[in-house]
């Protein structure tokens, strides 16, 4: 057309490199050939035209939440003549319509995080990551802390709920581990802890949660209840961090640990993995963190406890054993997330497992044979109806040899047998190995002879130390007698 406006036509053609005739088409019409189409029609009839205006647009205007394949199936309820295939139309149907007609949505702002101001604490469940500790799946979930703005990140394995205990020891770890601290600190993992609390022990609970952040210099702050995205700098983070587990254990070939300290060092190698991924960022933030103070703070609950004639306390649904030695003293008691330490006045006794009741409000045992096998001795038949009788058995191996003895002796003589067999293992500590001996005895089906054992077990006479005592002469004595006290000094 530029061509045109000073060359006739047959050279402005020329000169654009097009026809004539295309050169006299493009002067009648200018238009693009797109633009000349005519816009295409239905090519079928539209299935939804008598019902979306009259019955889902009524739905949709009512109930602004409903999902769209609960609208497919009501209107296949109310028309079953209605083909499955146009579910897809219906929903992009549903969705143009929503988008010229439907109710504003929420506007997430995306904020810029300063260094050293934002440390974010939540918990994540780990239900689908199946962990075992020496064979036994393991119930737990994972505490986990994270850095707004540079990304540093900690995690530690919780056995137990949502707890203030959890959250203390957890946070605490983390701190320590960043070398400082950072001027907010905001969590919903209370509201968790809070379910099925009365109202004094809700005040007690933010009291405490309050100065352990007063401890560390930091304001505490919480989430909205239900909305998921302003914890987001964590809630996001929990996903990458589950599948990077997960790819380790597939990488590691197994999901199983010898112990509990095991598993928590594999969980600490990921997240340092993670971080030295930021490193530099991380060093960059610590500058703007605040100094932690000389010591940590009560990362425990404590309560006092009465040993009872059974060898014993209970505490939250839970019986623990300890040594009869200790019975009708009171003990104190500081309860962790996955550990019991027991004081008697200011000295501490021993750390226990901590248990926890079951889902169905079952009282738990946490029983240690160490501790009443010398009893046992006295009263076999004891073991008989015992209610942790199942708890008691160190291993699976001395509980299958029970209910194997039981089917093949008299109940006294099964009882007598067991608890010699539980006085071999704690006498010649000899736990383990005996257990081996025991299952394949019950691979023969045949009944441990515990004079076979005994003598299997017995301290080797060459592995014994010669000790030689050389006693010192009397006349030596006599001499020391002899010399004056001034003289000796």
């Amino acid at each position: 057309m530029k061509y045109r406006l000073t060359d006739s036509t047959a050279v402005a053609a020329a000169r654009a490199g097009i026809s004539v005739a295309t050169a006299y088409r493009i002067a009648d019409d200018p238009r693009l050939p797109s633009q000349k189409k005519e816009p295409r029609g239905r090519r079928r009839p539209d299935p939804l035209a008598e019902i979306f205006d009259s019955e889902v647009v009524p739905l949709l205007q009512s109930t602004p939440a409903i999902r769209p394949i609960a609208i497919f199936e009501e209107m296949q309820r109310r028309h079953p003549e209605l083909p499955a295939h146009i579910r897809r139309t219906l929903e992009r149907r549903i969705r143009s319509w929503r988008a010229l007609n439907g109710p504003p949505r929420e506007v997430i702002f995306r904020q810029v995080h300063e260094p050293g101001q934002l440390g974010l604490s939540d918990f994540t469940e780990m239900g689908d990551v199946e962990i075992r500790i020496a064979g036994v799946l393991l119930d737990h979930r994972l505490y986990h802390f994270r850095l707004a703005c540079s990304g540093f990140e900690h995690a530690h394995v919780i056995l137990g709920g949502e707890s203030y205990v959890a959250l203390a020891e957890g946070l605490q770890n983390a701190l320590w581990a960043l070398g400082g601290a950072p001027r907010e600190h905001r969590s919903d993992s209370l509201s968790a802890a809070f379910r099925n609390l009365d109202q004094q022990a809700r005040e007690d609970l933010t009291a405490r949660y309050e100065a352990l952040c007063v401890h560390y210099g930091m304001e505490p702050t919480r989430n909205n209840r239900g909305v998921a995205h302003e914890n987001g700098a964590i809630e996001s983070p929990h996903g990458h961090l589950k599948k990077a587990i997960r790819d380790a254990l597939l990488l590691r070939g197994s999901a199983d640990f010898d112990d509990l300290a095991a598993y928590r060092g594999f969980v600490d190698e990921i997240v340092s993995r993670k971080n030295a991924r930021v490193l530099k960022r991380i060093d960059a933030e610590q500058a703007h963190l605040q100094p932690l103070p000389l010591t940590r703070t009560c990362d425990y609950e404590e309560s006092r406890v009465y040993v009872t004639s059974s060898g014993g306390f209970t505490l939250r649904k839970v019986f623990y054993t300890v040594p009869s030695r200790l019975i009708g003293h009171r003990l104190r008691v500081r309860l962790y997330d996955d550990r019991l330490q027991l004081y008697l006045g200011g000295t501490l006794l021993l750390t226990l497992e901590r248990g926890r009741a079951g889902p169905n409000g079952k009282h738990g045992h946490i029983i240690d044979y160490r501790h009443v096998i010398h009893a046992l001795r006295r009263k076999p038949m004891a073991l008989l109806n015992l209610v942790y009788r199942d708890q008691l058995f160190p291993r699976e191996a001395y509980r299958l040899t029970f209910e194997h003895l039981r089917e093949r002796l008299p109940d006294r003589a099964a009882c007598k047998l067991t608890v010699e067999l539980l006085s071999l293992a704690h006498d010649r500590t000899c736990e383990g190995q005996l257990a081996g001996v025991l299952m394949d005895l019950l691979a023969r089906q045949e009944v441990p002879d515990m004079k076979v054992l005994r003598a299997q077990f017995a301290p080797d006479p060459a592995s014994l130390p010669e000790v030689c005592v050389q006693l010192a002469p009397l006349s030596i004595y006599e001499s020391l007698a002899q010399d004056p006290v001034g003289e000796a000094a």
